[in-house]
C-alpha cells in the first residue's frame, strides 16, 4: 500500500499524466504516522547563519550547482540565479520567460535548465545562449561538463548538446518500463564516461558517442503493475573515486564500480531519496524516515537511526564528522557519521528543504521550498 509521501512522484510516459488519483485512493483511510519527537537540541557542534537570500518559491526537483566561489539555483517561476557562497550576493540573475522543470546544470560558466513546455535553455552571465526543444518532459537537472550539456528525458533518451551552439551531438534510447519518477534521476560524469540511471540500471555511455561502454544492473522490475515494477535509480549518489553507490526506488541501494562497469554489491532497501558517502560508509534514509548506514566496501548495515523517524528526510550529505539531513518542516539536522546521533539542528524558514544541501569552501548551502536561501558556517 502507498503511503500519501508517494503522491504526485509518477509521470506515466508519453501521457503527460500524473497518477493522483489511484495514488490518493491508496492512501486514502490511513492515517500519517506521527513524526518523531526531537527533544532538546542536543548543540554538540557550533553552526552559525552567516547569511540569507531569496530565489522564489520552488516545486520542482531543483539541484543546487557549486563551482569555485559560487552556487547556481533556480525558483520555479523561471529565475536563475549565481550567489556568492560566502557572502549570498547576488553574482548575475537571468528570468526565462516560462517556469522551470529540471535544474540546474552549470560547470561555473555554463548554466542549463529544462522549462515546463520541455525546452533546454543554456545561459553564460551575460544571458540566454540558445533554447532548443526536448522530445519528453524532464525532471533530472542537465548535466554541464566538457562544454556539452547532458540531457536525460522522461521519455529514457539520454541526449548530449553543444554548450555553445546549442547543436545537438547524440542521443541513446533504451527501452524501459511504461512509468518514471516525477523526479531527479542519477546523471553524472565519472573521470571519462557518462553514468545514467536508466530503470533500475546504472549505465556507462561514452559521452563523445553516446555508446554503452557497460550496464550494471541494481534492481529488477518486479510486480504485476506499472507501479510495482518502478525501479528508477533517484539523484544523489554516493562518488568514492571509481566506486558509484545509488538508490533505486523503494527498492535497493548498491554501489558499481566505474572503471569495470559491474555491481559490487546490493541490498535491499525501501527509500525514495539518494545517498551520500565517505571513504568507509554509505548513508541513506529510507521511506519511512531511518537515516542507515551501509559499508562502503561490501553493503554490511553497520547502524541504523531512527531519531528522523516519519519526518520525510531528503537525501543527506556529509560534512565533516556530521550527516546533514534536511526535512519537510525546514529543520537541518547535523547527525553523528559514526552512529546517527544527534549533534545539533538548525531551524529555517518553516517549509521543506527542497534540494540536497551543498558545500562550497566552508559555507553550508540550503534551500526551502519558499525560495529562502541559507549560508551556514560550521564552527
Amino acid at each position: 500500500m502507498l503511503n500519501q509521501f508517494t503522491v504526485d512522484r509518477f509521470f506515466k510516459v508519453g501521457v503527460s499524466v500524473v497518477l493522483v488519483g489511484l495514488l490518493a485512493a491508496c492512501a486514502s483511510g490511513s492515517k500519517a504516522p506521527k513524526p518523531a519527537e526531537l527533544g532538546a537540541n542536543p548543540a554538540l557542534l557550533g553552526v552559525r547563519t552567516v547569511w540569507k537570500a531569496q530565489v522564489g518559491k520552488v516545486d520542482f526537483p531543483l539541484a543546487v550547482s557549486t563551482s569555485a566561489n559560487a552556487v547556481t539555483l533556480a525558483s520555479s517561476d523561471g529565475n536563475v540565479s549565481s550567489l556568492d557562497a560566502q557572502t549570498g550576493a547576488s553574482l548575475w540573475r537571468i528570468k526565462l520567460d516560462t517556469q522551470i522543470s529540471a535544474g540546474v546544470g552549470s560547470d561555473g560558466v555554463y548554466a542549463a535548465v529544462v522549462t515546463r513546455d520541455n525546452q533546454l535553455v543554456t545561459m553564460v552571465a551575460e544571458g540566454e545562449l540558445w533554447r532548443t526543444r526536448l522530445s519528453s518532459q524532464v525532471f533530472t537537472p542537465p548535466l554541464v561538463a566538457g562544454e556539452r550539456v547532458f540531457v536525460l528525458g522522461a521519455d529514457r533518451v539520454v541526449s548530449a548538446f553543444d554548450a555553445r551552439s546549442g547543436k545537438k551531438l547524440w542521443s541513446n534510447q533504451r527501452p524501459g518500463e511504461a512509468l518514471v519518477l516525477r523526479q531527479a534521476g542519477a546523471l553524472l560524469a565519472v573521470n571519462n564516461t557518462l553514468v545514467v540511471g536508466l530503470s533500475g540500471r546504472l549505465v556507462g555511455l561514452n559521452p563523445l558517442t553516446g555508446n554503452v561502454v557497460w550496464d550494471a544492473p541494481l534492481a529488477t522490475p518486479r510486480g504485476t503493475n506499472d507501479i510495482e515494477r518502478l525501479v528508477d535509480l533517484v539523484a544523489g549518489v554516493s562518488r568514492e573515486g571509481h566506486v558509484v553507490c545509488a538508490r533505486a526506488f523503494q527498492a535497493a541501494v548498491g554501489c558499481v564500480n566505474t572503471s569495470q562497469g559491474n555491481v559490487i554489491w546490493k541490498q535491499p532497501a525501501s527509500g525514495g531519496v539518494g545517498l551520500s558517502g565517505d571513504e568507509k560508509l554509505v548513508y541513506g534514509v529510507e521511506a519511512d524516515g531511518k537515516l542507515m548506514a551501509w559499508r562502503l566496501s561490501d553493503g554490511v548495515l553497520t547502524w541504523t537511526s531512527e531519531r528522523l523517524r516519519y519526518r520525510q528526510p531528503g537525501t543527506p550529505l556529509v560534512l565533516g564528522r556530521s550527516v546533514v539531513v534536511g526535512d519537510n518542516t525546514g529543520i537541518i539536522h547535523f547527525m553523528a557519521r559514526a552512529d546517527g546521533t544527534p549533534l545539533t539542528r538548525l531551524p529555517t524558514d518553516g517549509s521543506a528543504i527542497v534540494a540536497t544541501p551543498v558545500v562550497v569552501g566552508t559555507t553550508l548551502v540550503a534551500v526551502t521550498r519558499n525560495g529562502t536561501v541559507f549560508g551556514f558556517q560550521p564552527e
